[in-house]
């Protein structure tokens, strides 16, 4: 009986372990990042290809997964996942201005619940973009993707695919990812110095560049 009590006191004082150590899981040293972006696979490429860089011997360290939902269920789909395991994953969704109509309320209902929010306006590939050493203001998407496709395929004499797996180590290959944060540091701060107050305002502006920092200080500094 005291066995039993003692047991019981240890539960209520908070010894007991929490749901991922009693599952036999060990928390990554350098976080499980679970990343969620809508159903377009450039995004889901570039953040694979990233995952795939990651040293042999940080694998068990450094955990990146990335989930796929519709642009309307980011945050929801975000908030399933992580109550099962709260302590386990750093949540971003993922996702472009594009043609999205509740925008800034999706990137408020992340703020919300603690899950970050890498948007990009008006798309992803205006964070591509930094990767050659600039952020052109340009406010439609359609004109995004056609300018960076020129972009691309005169840096790398190789045709851009929306679907290429293999972007990110294209962009890392021909670009400089240091400055394409840098850059876009500077392009999400001058909107701020311009009185924009909504991520629908802000253009170009992404912060993807936050997230890939991040992983990549982690990285270094491993």
């Amino acid at each position: 009986m005291a066995n039993k009590r003692e047991k019981a006191s240890d539960y209520r004082a908070g010894k007991r372990k929490d749901r991922n150590q009693r599952a036999g899981k060990r928390i990554p040293e350098l976080g499980y990042y679970l990343i969620i972006t809508d159903t377009k696979e450039t995004e889901k490429n570039y953040f694979e290809g990233l995952r795939n860089t990651i040293p042999k011997e940080l694998k068990d360290h450094l955990v990146i997964k990335v989930e796929k939902a519709k642009t309307t269920e980011l945050v929801e789909r975000a908030k399933e996942l992580i109550d099962t395991e709260s302590q386990y994953r750093i949540p971003w969704i993922v996702f472009d201005r594009d043609q999205v109509k509740d925008f800034d309320k999706i990137i408020q209902a992340a703020e919300k619940r603690d899950i970050n929010a890498g948007w990009s306006n008006p798309c992803f590939e205006i964070w591509m973009y930094a990767y050659f050493g600039e952020m052109p203001v340009i406010r439609e998407s359609y004109t995004c993707c056609n300018r960076f496709t020129e972009k691309f395929e005169k840096a790398t004499k190789q045709r851009y695919l929306k679907n290429d797996k293999d972007i990110y180590r294209k962009l890392v290959q021909y670009g400089n990812e240091e400055k394409a944060i840098q850059i876009a540091e500077r392009c999400y701060e001058k909107c701020i110095d311009d009185g924009k107050e909504k991520p629908s305002e802000m253009w170009p502006a992404s912060m993807v560049h936050r997230l890939v920092d991040e992983i990549q200080k982690k990285i270094r500094k491993k």
